[in-house]
């Protein structure tokens, strides 16, 4: 959360929320010039960012500019299998679960280190399922999904819970988006040592934690390894999907990792990743170094 004394209130679609005074949401309502954000020594390019001209769109948050950049990140990924029938029963009907193999599906826990950004710095925290990309069918199109997904060229998620800590990621995320956010306290380390993530519950408490030895990294030249993500969410009844673009700088996978701690206490998070009844953790994922673009949603026929 944001200290009031250095805040401004900003209105996003009848909402009012605070943010960062005199920071880059503040100064430049989504629209930062990149070579000033190129002065930032913790961005290391913006060359990304310039194939990817910006847009004004109407939406439930107001007159926004999309896509949302994200100069400066890191983040963390833990994949597991579980039952394909739990995961079932936490998704929406329309949608259905990648499956590795018959009755097993992938889930993951994952955290985000945004520390440069269109709306200045905040983490944020994940549980999440894989699914199906909408409309796709058949044993063929089965197998090219599934070769997607585990190369990371091109992943389809559901997630079930997403909190962040501020205001103004919560609302875009939640009014603009569809995505299951709230506000908490929730600190995200990742560097070339370790990764760390904790989320907190309500009281206070911790929700998640988890703690792992950061797998040695593998650099790229910008623009060399673009992943893509896309996210389906039901926002006033209509489905939605959310893409969003991923410059890996660097970044290291364990597979099947040992030494890392997961901890799992009480909270929303917490319970939905036991309800998928996950069964073993099969991949690490740690990004040191990233950039990302966020696309505002657009609606989409699911089946």
């Amino acid at each position: 959360m944001t200290n009031t004394a250095t805040t401004v209130k900003v209105d996003l679609g009848g909402r009012t929320v605070e943010i960062p005074k005199d920071g880059l949401f503040d100064r430049y309502r989504m629209d930062v010039p990149l070579d000033k954000v190129a002065a930032d020594p913790r961005v290391p390019s913006v060359d990304f960012f310039r194939t990817l001209p910006k847009t004004q769109v109407q939406s439930p948050i107001g007159t926004t500019r999309t896509p949302n950049f994200y100069y400066a990140m890191s983040s963390a990924r833990l994949t597991m299998v579980a039952p394909s029938r739990a995961i079932r029963k936490r998704i929406p009907e329309e949608l259905a679960p990648l499956e590795i193999a018959p009755g097993f599906g992938l889930v993951s826990v994952m955290a985000f280190r945004y520390d440069v950004c269109d709306i200045d710095f905040y983490t944020e925290a994940a549980v999440g399922v894989a699914v199906r990309p909408a409309r796709h069918g058949g044993l063929t199109t089965a197998a090219a999904d599934l070769v997607a997904a585990l190369g990371d060229d091109h992943l389809h998620s559901y997630v079930l819970s997403l909190p962040v800590n501020t205001d103004i990621a919560q609302v875009r995320g939640h009014d603009g988006y569809g995505f299951p956010k709230w506000v908490t306290d929730l600190d995200v380390g990742i560097d070339h040592a370790r990764t760390t993530a904790r989320i907190a519950n309500a009281d206070g408490g911790a929700d998640i934690a988890f703690s792992a030895p950061t797998p040695e990294q593998k650099t790229f030249e910008t623009g060399t390894n673009v992943s893509t993500l896309t996210s389906y969410t039901k926002r006033d009844g209509s489905w939605h999907s959310t893409l969003n673009q991923t410059n890996v700088l660097a970044s290291g996978t364990s597979f099947f990792p040992r030494g890392f701690d997961l901890t799992l206490g009480e909270g929303r998070m917490s319970d939905d990743l036991r309800a998928l009844r996950p069964i073993r953790t099969i991949r690490f994922d740690a990004t040191t170094s990233a950039q990302a673009a966020l696309h505002m949603p657009v609606p989409v026929s699911v089946r």
